[in-house]
């Protein structure tokens, strides 16, 4: 089932309807309060995670589920530059960057990281990891990281250009 789609912008607009949506969902598939709870402090943390590192957003939040597997979606637009995409990318599950599938999907994913990388001095080895020192933003918050690796199952961040789309997997 795919929950209805919440457009979500930088100034909380649409935060309270997701986090209402994503209960309704969880009541739905049967999930007890706990539960409920942690889908709804998933669908919060991912939405403060991609806020605080994007800034700007203009997003779509939607839930897909199945009996007790949820896969919370956000999609979103960006001006991107290293120190964001590193962010980003570093948020998942694995470290990588979810669109670069297949030889084409590696390609582009190695040229975006290098022009990228020409745009702010930042330069990374053929594997995409920086080089020097990470980029570090000391106004964003690794909080909403931390609870999102500690409650999700995983969690897949691809980055194409300026688009970035966040999925989070729970099964309870």
């Amino acid at each position: 089932m795919k929950s209805d789609v919440i457009q979500i912008d930088s100034k909380g607009n649409g935060m309270e309807t997701a986090l209402k949506e994503a209960e309704s969902v969880a009541r739905f598939r049967g999930l007890n309060e706990k539960e409920t709870l942690r889908l709804q402090m998933l669908t919060e943390e991912m939405m403060g995670l991609v806020r605080s590192v994007t800034g700007e957003m203009a997003a779509s939040f939607w839930i897909d589920s199945t009996d007790k597997a949820f896969t919370l979606h956000l999609s979103t637009k960006t001006k991107m530059d290293a120190n964001k995409r590193y962010q980003l990318i570093s948020s998942s599950t694995e470290g990588k960057n979810a669109a670069a599938k297949g030889f084409v999907g590696f390609l582009r994913d190695k040229l975006e990281t290098a022009l990228t990388a020409e745009e702010d001095g930042v330069y990374y080895d053929f594997n995409g990891n920086p080089m020097s020192e990470a980029p570090v933003d000391n106004e964003w918050d690794r909080y909403e990281r931390s609870i999102l690796r500690m409650l999700a199952d995983r969690i897949f961040i691809s980055v194409r250009g300026g688009k970035v789309e966040m999925e989070v997997l729970k099964q309870f």
